[in-house]
């Protein structure tokens, strides 16, 4: 079985043991708060049948996502599982709203309950399955780098901390008489609320597409500098087609002294080590030629890297070449995102360069800091 079909085994799988779990806590929950009259009771029956729903949603974007690649979309469908995550997120941001609403409507008018012994087992019973059916589900995706997973087990922990409440608004009623679980409602829904939102936008990031991690960037470069050419790696861009699929381009700089076989055999290597090492597809390897011959031309690199660097928020400067025949002087720099007016720093930066070399013509990138 191949890695792609184990992860779909393991979403669906997982997602239907979670379907199962909360429809039955569900049901349970349900008549027992009819019998107690308790709001607390009802929406934490409510919650998980949107853990359920949650559940099923997951299972169709796992489904629609593993489609094999076609001519309109060659890249797959893997981004469909960040569109179901996205509506698992807002489940929960319902869930957390309705909860608040719903316990705000009881501080304003206030009903009597009925709590008894069998409540107390019911919620005690539900605060442990659900908390370990969130953990469970919670690990799961982070195994299988399933957002949507996480998103579940996210939502089965929250409505653990809800059921919570729940118990110690009970207890307290049970012993002293006061009624207290609409306030203690309206604060964990806010709570619930506020995971719905970061959950929203860790969704809408990732089909947005953020910054490459850290972590695997570093280890990327670090990987193509292990070919002893290579005496830079910038660029690096990762373009994101679902869990753990990327796709993306590198810039290398490399002497000006190899030939064009020399430098295939080198992309052509780093292209299968990062691959079989990290599962990345390097498809395009752009190439920085570095000029070696020339002691001059050497001196001014060093010179114009002291005029970028002199000035705050240069992040980077690469791609340094001197072309001969067109007199033409080229280089890359990287501006922080930090520095309010980018085009006036890089404006500035090229008319320093172009003023002390006026016998050269200056070409100047503003390159944009895609990774670390």
């Amino acid at each position: 079985m191949s890695e792609k079909n184990k992860r779909e085994k393991i979403v669906i799988k997982t997602s239907i043991i979670g379907i199962l779990v909360n429809i039955i806590l569900a049901g349970f929950k349900a008549f027992v708060g009819v019998l107690s009259n308790s709001i607390a009771i009802i929406s934490d029956a409510i919650n998980n049948l949107s853990d359920a729903l949650s559940s099923i949603i997951t299972i169709i974007g796992t489904k629609l996502a593993g489609k094999a690649p076609d001519k309109k979309h060659p890249y797959g469908y893997g981004r469909i599982e960040y569109m179901t995550s996205l509506v698992v997120s807002e489940i929960v941001l319902y869930a957390g709203i309705k909860a608040f609403v719903e316990s705000a409507k009881k501080i304003i008018h206030p009903e009597d309950v009925d709590y008894s012994a069998i409540t107390l087992i019911i919620i005690v019973a539900g605060i442990i399955v659900k908390s370990l059916l969130g953990l469970f589900v919670k690990k799961k995706g982070k195994d299988v780098n399933s957002d949507s997973l996480v998103a579940s087990g996210t939502d089965s922990f929250n409505d653990a901390i809800l059921s919570v409440s729940v118990l110690a608004t009970t207890i307290i009623y049970m012993i002293f008489h006061i009624n207290l679980e609409a306030y203690v409602g309206v604060l964990l829904s806010a709570y619930i609320i506020k995971s719905g939102i970061d959950l929203i936008k860790e969704a809408v990031d990732n089909m947005l597409e953020t910054r490459v991690e850290s972590q695997l960037s570093k280890k990327i470069k670090k990987e193509v500098l292990k070919e002893k050419e290579v005496q830079g790696a910038f660029d690096l861009v990762l373009n994101n087609y679902g869990p753990d699929k990327y796709l993306g381009s590198i810039h290398i700089e490399i002497p000006d002294t190899l030939s064009v076989a020399e430098v295939d055999k080198i992309s052509r290597r780093i292209s299968k080590n990062v691959m079989n090492n990290y599962g990345v597809i390097l498809h395009t390897i752009g190439v920085y030629s570095i000029n070696t011959q020339d002691e001059k031309i050497i001196a001014i690199k060093d010179d114009i890297r002291n005029i970028v660097f002199s000035h705050e928020g240069v992040l980077q400067m690469h791609g340094f070449y001197y072309d001969e025949e067109d007199h033409t002087i080229s280089l890359d720099i990287i501006i922080d995102f930090s520095v309010k007016d980018r085009e006036g720093l890089f404006k500035h930066i090229y008319d320093e360069i172009q003023d002390k070399y006026k016998e050269y013509k200056v070409n100047i990138i503003l390159d944009v800091d895609s990774s670390d």
